[in-house]
Parts: structure tokens; C-alpha cells; sequence
């Protein structure tokens, strides 16, 4: 693969990454989430590709 691919994949991985980071982060602030889970899942499609990609985990809560 090229090195352009290979950076334009990085930065747009890199960007999903922060921004999810940061939203989630937002939606915990102030809640309460101690002792909780929470099932998470990620999307990611390429619609000219016909891909769609799915990503499932779990985040648990922070105990205060």
C-alpha cells in the first residue's frame, strides 16, 4: 500500500479515535456510572466499498 494511503487510514483512524474518546467521555461526565458496564458498538461503513465494518466491547464505569 502506499505511504498516502497509510496516512490518510492513520489520520481518519486517529480522528475516530479522539473524537469517540471525547464523546464519551462527555456522555459519562456526571453520570452515574460507578459499578456500571456499558455496551458500546461502532459502526463503520464505506458505502463505495459496500463495507461495513462492526465493532462491539463493553466500557465500564468509573468509581468515584
Amino acid at each position: 500500500m502506499s505511504d498516502d494511503f497509510n496516512m490518510s487510514m492513520r489520520k481518519f483512524l486517529k480522528q475516530v479515535g479522539v473524537t469517540s474518546q471525547q464523546a464519551i467521555e462527555e456522555a459519562m461526565r456526571g453520570a452515574d456510572t460507578a459499578g456500571k458496564s456499558f455496551e458500546a458498538k461502532v459502526v463503520l461503513t464505506i458505502g463505495d466499498l459496500d463495507l461495513e465494518h462492526v465493532v462491539t466491547g463493553t466500557i465500564t464505569g468509573q468509581d468515584d
